[in-house]
C-alpha cells in the first residue's frame, strides 16, 4: 500500500475523462454545500429563538477545520506553497473562509434556508463571470445563454417564493455570493498546482491566526440546544473541510466556468435537505423548477468552452 507523501503514479487522463470526472466531482461538492444552508440556520437558529453566535459559526468552523488541515499536511509532508500562490490563497481565505460563511450566518439569523437557497442560486453565473475575466477563459454564446437561463429561473423562482420582496437578508446573501466567486476562483487557481486537498488546507492554515481568536472571542455564553452543535459539526468537517476537496478538484478538471453551472443545483438541493433537517414544506413547483434547471445544466455541458 503505497503511503500518502509518495502515491502511486497513474495514467493521465483524457481531456474528456478528466472534463467527466471533474462534472462528477464538482457534483459532489455541490451536494456537500447543499446541506451548508440547513445545517448553519440549525447552528445559528432564527432571531426569536437564537443558538450558536454567526461569528463563533464563522471563525469556530475555520479554526478547527484548520486543525484538521495541520494535520493532513504534515501527515502528506506538504511542501510549503510558492510565495507566488499566497495572494491567491489569501483571497480564497477571504471569500470562502470569512466573506460567504459570515454573511450567509448573519443572513440565515433574518431568512429561512429555503429563501436563502434561491438567492444564493445566482452563484453559478457570479463565478462563472468571474472565471472568465480572470482566468481568460473564451465561453460560447451559447453557454452563456444556457447560464442566464438558469440564473433567470432561479431568480423566477426566488420572486415567487419571497412574494418579490427584498430584505438586508438578501443584500447579505448577495454579499456573500460575490465572495464565494471570488474565493472559489482563486481556490482553483492554486489547486491546479497544489492539489484540491493542500489547496483549502493552506487557505484554513493562513486563516487561522484571524480564525481562532475570533472563534475564542465569539465563544458561546449561552448553552445551544444539540441540533445546533451538530449543524456546527456538520459545517466544520464537510463544508469547511472535506466538500472543498471535491469542489476545487472538480473546478480544476472540468474548468471552472463549465463545472461551476453544476452549482445551479445546489439551491434545489438545499430545498430539499431542508424538508428532513429543518421540517420545511417542499411544495410541487420546487420539483418544476429544479427539472427546467437540470436541463439547463445538461445542456451548458454541451456548449464550447475554451480554455
Amino acid at each position: 500500500m503505497p503511503s500518502l507523501s509518495t502515491p502511486t503514479p497513474t495514467p493521465a487522463p483524457t481531456s474528456a475523462a478528466a472534463e467527466s470526472r471533474g462534472l462528477w466531482l464538482g457534483l459532489l461538492g455541490v451536494a456537500i454545500f447543499a446541506l451548508t444552508l440547513p445545517m448553519t440556520r440549525l447552528a445559528v437558529g432564527p432571531v426569536d429563538a437564537p443558538q450558536l453566535p454567526p461569528l463563533f459559526v464563522t471563525a469556530g468552523r475555520a479554526a478547527l477545520a484548520a486543525l484538521l488541515s495541520i494535520g493532513f499536511l504534515l501527515l502528506t509532508r506538504a511542501a510549503r506553497p510558492p510565495r507566488r500562490l499566497w495572494p491567491a490563497l489569501g483571497l480564497s481565505a477571504a471569500g470562502t473562509v470569512i466573506g460567504f460563511p459570515l454573511f450567509l450566518a448573519l443572513a440565515l439569523r433574518q431568512v429561512d434556508a429555503m429563501h436563502a437557497a434561491v438567492v444564493t442560486g445566482l452563484l453559478p453565473l457570479a463565478t462563472a463571470a468571474i472565471a472568465a475575466v480572470v482566468l481568460r477563459q473564451r465561453p460560447s454564446w451559447g453557454f452563456w445563454a444556457c447560464a442566464l437561463a438558469g440564473s433567470a429561473l432561479v431568480l423566477a423562482f426566488a420572486a415567487g417564493a419571497g412574494g418579490g420582496r427584498l430584505s438586508a437578508a438578501d443584500g447579505l446573501l448577495l454579499l456573500a455570493i460575490l465572495s464565494a466567486a471570488s474565493g472559489y476562483v482563486a481556490g482553483a487557481a492554486a489547486a491546479r498546482e497544489l492539489g484540491a486537498e493542500q489547496a483549502i488546507c493552506w487557505v484554513l492554515v493562513l486563516s487561522l491566526p484571524l480564525t481562532a481568536p475570533l472563534m475564542l472571542l465569539s465563544w458561546p455564553t449561552h448553552a445551544a440546544s444539540a441540533s445546533a452543535w451538530a449543524g456546527f459539526a456538520y459545517v466544520t468537517l464537510f463544508s469547511m473541510w472535506l466538500g472543498f476537496f471535491a469542489w476545487y478538484r472538480g473546478l480544476a478538471l472540468g474548468g471552472t466556468v463549465r463545472v461551476s453551472q453544476v452549482q445551479l443545483l445546489q439551491p434545489f438541493l438545499a430545498l430539499l435537505f431542508a424538508v428532513p433537517v429543518l421540517g420545511e414544506k417542499l411544495e410541487p413547483v420546487t420539483v418544476m423548477f429544479s427539472l427546467a434547471v437540470i436541463a439547463t445544466v445538461a445542456l451548458g455541458r454541451k456548449m464550447p468552452v475554451q480554455r
